[in-house]
């Protein structure tokens, strides 16, 4: 029987009109559709018009269990295609050891390129971003955020920062602790939506126009 393929989609980070066609045909021609959450899946398959396509779930609470029985799939000869909650799927997103899984057994994994939060938001920096460290998520504790900030002071690259929409102002005032009031940073929110913005300066400057605010966000440290 013939071996199938998982497909590894970008999808949407905020506007849906961000798709790309690529990743429209291989939704439209994939067997089933592996999502985090059904809700999130079904939604976008609405608004991209791609009705009464299968959706399996997979997500950091079940991927241990669920990655083999998606292999078995593929191994049937079933074309996947794997999406996140919006953007590139498998980074800082759960995935990785289903693609694992695939490579060991020499099933195809092909990527569809399209809308990432990350790259977004390097194409704005108004300083140089030819290198940098992403850190992604910073663990929730306070006790271990902070040696880890204070570790990442010692970097002399750009750090990029994500956390969660509730916790962007904790962040900005642990920064401006670790790193001192005048760091300059960007801080990027609501990327591709009517509500984004994009804020540059020191750390006191941004946290002086955030005003409370809870958005979806990645911030530059420079």
């Amino acid at each position: 029987m013939k071996i199938g393929c998982l497909y590894i989609v970008s999808t949407p980070i905020g506007n849906y009109q961000d798709i790309t066609l690529r990743a429209l045909q291989v939704l439209r021609e994939s067997d089933a559709i592996i999502c985090e959450e059904f809700r999130q899946g079904s939604t976008l398959l609405k608004k991209i018009n791609i009705p009464s396509k299968e959706l399996l779930q997979l997500n950091e609470h079940n991927e241990a269990e669920k990655a083999p029985e998606l292999l078995q799939l593929l191994l049937s000869g079933k074309k996947l295609a794997l999406i996140s909650d919006c953007g590139t799927p498998a980074f800082a997103d759960p995935g990785t050891y289903l693609i694992k899984l695939a490579g060991e057994f020499q099933v195809p994994v092909v990527p569809v390129p399209g809308a990432s939060a990350l790259m977004a938001l390097i194409s704005v920096s108004p300083l140089s971003m030819d290198r940098f460290y992403f850190e992604g998520f910073l663990p929730r504790k306070t006790e271990q955020r902070v040696p880890e900030l204070r570790a990442l002071v010692k970097m002399n690259v750009p750090i990029i920062l994500m956390d969660t929409p509730y916790r962007l102002e904790k962040l900005l005032l642990e920064t401006k602790q670790a790193f001192g009031k005048n760091r300059l940073i960007t801080l990027a929110m609501d990327l591709t939506l009517e509500s984004e913005k994009i804020l540059h300066g020191t750390v006191t400057e941004v946290l002086d126009q955030i005003k409370n605010r809870k958005s979806e966000f990645m911030l530059i440290i420079y």
